[in-house]
């Protein structure tokens, strides 16, 4: 997710178990655990200058890096660095294992273990990764500035997602099966009506959640029989998603948008989800029967609403509390915890551009 800088951050990413998050800044690159909240490293300006993206490779020393900012120091926006920080070498340069470069800007990079995508305006490029890297897939996209994606990172499916070439459509290609060199025929799930603006999959990578640029509904469906799951409702509103992400095991989803509210709902037992009141009265019309058979989320907590976020289930305390984590480019992290039935209460809150690490990462 990236967005204009307040107090110097360009991006934020978690990495693929959400158990640590990336910021990447105008004064370069700093890597936090999410629980306890703590620096684990940086590279500061003088390293690898203004940064506009970085992805981690879960909590290995892999790190992908974008240049971008003000003040650049590798190279401009069309080029992907590997920072390998195990190296030894006190010069910048000689931690710099691998670049990938392109002739126009990189929006987005997702990494596993075996493969990296990199993601441009109209193409996706995929890579065999970290050993002898080498092309494996190339995808053509309709126009995606925003540079979306999701990779499965489970050892068992390497499910890749993106926007389809028609508009609200999602394309799922499964990068075991798929020969390098060709492009596979096209998985693809109509999603919605217009433009895709978030997509995710889950850690298993069976379920894709996705919202349009309208965002007011988020669509899950299974990828395997390409059927629609279940609806949720954020709002009525138009909204821009910034991100959507599964728990560890699926039970439950959490949204947030350009409204300041992180919204939190229930995928295993969707009866814990909120109803339309309407949808007690009985009968309705086609169009109110649509938003009557919506679910809206069981609990919400609001952020500052000037500030973009990402959001993230925090590790389960017990069986009956969970806690969804959101961290905003303000520099502020919010942890709350719900119930199932819905109650939510602020159990944290930090700067955590204020935490310093005096070690090198």
């Amino acid at each position: 997710m990236t967005q204009q800088p307040l107090r110097g951050v360009t991006s934020l990413r978690f990495n693929q178990d959400q158990s640590c998050f990336c910021c990447a800044m105008e004064t370069g690159v700093r890597i936090y655990n999410v629980e306890p909240l703590m620096e684990k490293g940086h590279l500061d300006h003088e390293q690898v200058g203004s940064m506009g993206l970085v992805e981690m490779l879960h909590r290995s020393n892999l790190l992908a890096l974008v240049g971008g900012g003000s003040s650049p120091k590798f190279s401009e926006i069309s080029a992907v660095l590997i920072w390998d920080d195990a190296r030894e070498g006190k010069d910048s340069k000689e931690k710099l294992v691998l670049e990938f470069t392109f002739t126009k800007p990189v929006l987005s990079v997702r990494m596993r273990h075996d493969k990296i995508v990199i993601v441009l305006k109209n193409r996706i490029y995929v890579y065999s990764f970290p050993d002898n890297p080498r092309k494996l897939f190339e995808f053509d996209t309709r126009d995606n500035p925003k540079g979306l994606c999701d990779l499965c990172p489970s050892l068992e499916k390497q499910l890749l997602v993106f926007p389809g070439h028609k508009c609200g459509s999602l394309q799922l290609v499964d990068l075991a099966s798929t020969k390098p060199g060709t492009s596979s025929a096209p998985f693809t799930i109509n999603a919605h009506q217009s433009d895709i603006a978030c997509v995710s999959l889950n850690q298993p990578g069976t379920v894709v959640a996705s919202a349009s640029q309208k965002g007011t509904l988020i669509r899950l469906f299974d990828t395997q029989s390409k059927e629609k799951l279940v609806e949720l409702r954020r709002g009525t509103d138009p909204a821009t998603l910034y991100c959507i992400n599964f728990s560890h095991d699926s039970s439950f989803l959490c949204a947030s948008s350009d409204k300041g509210t992180v919204h939190i709902f229930a995928l295993k037992d969707t009866r814990l989800n909120r109803r339309s009141a309407l949808a007690r009265v009985g009968k309705v019309g086609p169009m109110i029967g649509q938003y009557v058979d919506s679910q809206w989320s069981l609990a919400s907590f609001t952020v500052p609403a000037e500030s973009a976020c990402i959001c993230a289930f925090g590790r389960n305390t017990s069986k009956n509390v969970n806690s969804v984590i959101a961290i905003c480019v303000d520099g502020t992290f919010h942890k709350y915890v719900f119930t199932p039935d819905g109650n939510c209460n602020r159990e944290a809150f930090d700067v955590y551009l204020d935490i310093c690490d005096d070690d090198d990462f």
